[in-house]
């Protein structure tokens, strides 16, 4: 009897801490990733006019999309150990301010030189947010309560691939002409400017830990901190881990090429998917914006599933690897039917698989290590897994250049997605010595 009064005390507790912290923190979070998106791939949108004003070649335009990710990989270690370092208020907030102004000069480019040079410098801006959040929640969700917590986030980038679809249409037909610039720059400084009044609000708002956390009462706040201590511990139980280890531990690198195979999907997709779109017919702005939302509503739809899913059953690999089969399966299908509805609706499947997989891979991620060591491996993994987005959308650029089609191209995309399912099915995710 004593035991079930036990058990009655905390579950209240526990309930009302997870769901003040969801509620304070998920929607802040939720909306940096949002313009981080937005401002990431509403390229794609800009090339329905921008590659015609500025006369690029695809291969120029898709080297354009993908120069982005090798000023990312640049401060991804840096970010995260400033961040751990010194608290993500400030950081977070500085780098919201930065990127929003890159994003907006964008607006102004006026060759490829210039076109290059902006994007690498975006990639700059942007490196230190994903790593960042996925450090920033492991101070507020034991790792039970993670996968949904960092999905309740995640899909704010297919809510930008939703959103912004229609928003960048609209711009691009209303906008077009007025006050001297063409839609595409209006669209740049239209959303590049909410990064940077989302900086200022940080700035001001996000705690950098439960300690600043007033708006938690004390028993909240020693559950949580009892709850995360004995997590930590149990880590270090097995293993104490040092910086070196992030590089050392062969789970970092196998789910760093995981990662990277299925970014060669994601992100071609993102750069790429309206101008897919727009080739399987005679369609205006308007009605690619429209039709390109689909595709990564249903990956919002497929995150939350899959999110609870895989909190309620502890996995995290075989969802892994169900979804990124998915996504090849669609992929696949859009590249090979000849008949438009179709192929389209296979895209509408690739999307599902493809974006329902992030919060697991950054629950995943933020579960190897503790420490300087957990903040280091985070960003190592993404900086590697980076070289999915060096080759999916300027691949897919190459081979439209060289044949005229996407369908080749995609089918390329294809063969990383379902590498990304065997490895993930493959992978161990417990330390050497451990079951998987």
């Amino acid at each position: 009897m004593a035991e079930t009064t036990a058990d009655e005390s905390v579950i209240p507790i526990q309930t009302s801490t997870i769901r003040k912290i969801y509620f304070r923190l998920i929607p802040l979070l939720f909306c940096m990733m949002f313009v981080n998106y937005l401002d990431r791939i509403n390229l794609g949108f800009a090339g329905l006019q921008m590659i015609q004003d500025l006369k690029f070649s695809s291969a120029v335009f898709g080297l354009g999309g993908s120069v982005f990710f090798l000023g990312y990989m640049v401060l991804q270690i840096p970010s995260n150990l400033i961040l751990f370092r010194f608290g993500a208020r400030h950081w977070l907030g500085g780098i919201l301010t930065v990127w929003g102004f890159v994003a907006a000069a964008m607006a102004f480019v006026g060759g490829q030189t210039g076109f290059h040079v902006l994007r690498f410098l975006l990639g700059v801006a942007e490196a230190g947010l994903l790593p960042g959040l996925a450090l920033y929640v492991t101070f507020w969700f034991p790792s039970r309560y993670r996968a949904r917590a960092v999905g309740g986030y995640i899909i704010a980038g297919s809510f930008a691939a939703i959103l912004g679809g229609p928003i960048s249409g609209v711009l691009l037909t209303y906008m077009n002409d007025f006050a001297g610039l063409r839609g595409w720059q209006w669209m740049f400084i239209v959303e590049g400017a909410p990064a940077v009044l989302l900086g200022l609000v940080t700035l001001c708002y996000l705690p950098n830990g439960p300690t600043e956390a007033k708006w938690l009462n004390e028993d909240e706040r020693n559950w949580l901190e009892t709850e995360l201590r004995a997590e930590r511990a149990a880590i270090e139980s097995v293993r104490h881990y040092a910086v070196l280890d992030s590089i050392r531990d062969i789970r970092v690198w196998v789910l760093s090429i995981l990662f990277g195979c299925a970014l060669v999907g994601i992100y071609g997709m993102f750069i790429w998917l309206p101008l897919i779109i727009q080739g399987l017919g005679k369609l205006s702005y308007l009605q690619v914006g429209l039709l390109s939302a689909v595709p990564p509503l249903l990956g919002v739809i497929g995150t939350i599933v899959v999110s609870i899913s895989s909190d309620r059953t502890g996995d995290r690999k075989f969802h892994l690897a169900v979804i990124y089969a998915i996504g090849g399966i669609g992929m696949l299908g859009s590249a090979l039917v000849k008949d438009p509805v179709i192929a389209y609706v296979s895209l509408c499947v690739a999307g599902l698989g493809m974006n329902s997989g992030n919060s697991l891979f950054w629950s995943l991620n933020a579960s190897f290590m503790t420490g300087v060591a957990g903040a280091v491996s985070i960003a190592v993994v993404n900086m590697i897994a980076q070289f999915g987005g060096l080759v999916g959308p300027w691949s897919i650029g190459l081979v439209k250049t060289a044949t005229g089609s996407f369908s080749i191209a995609l089918v390329v995309v294809a063969a990383f997605l379902f590498a990304a399912s065997a490895i993930a099915a493959a992978m161990r995710v417990t330390p050497k010595g451990r079951s998987s």
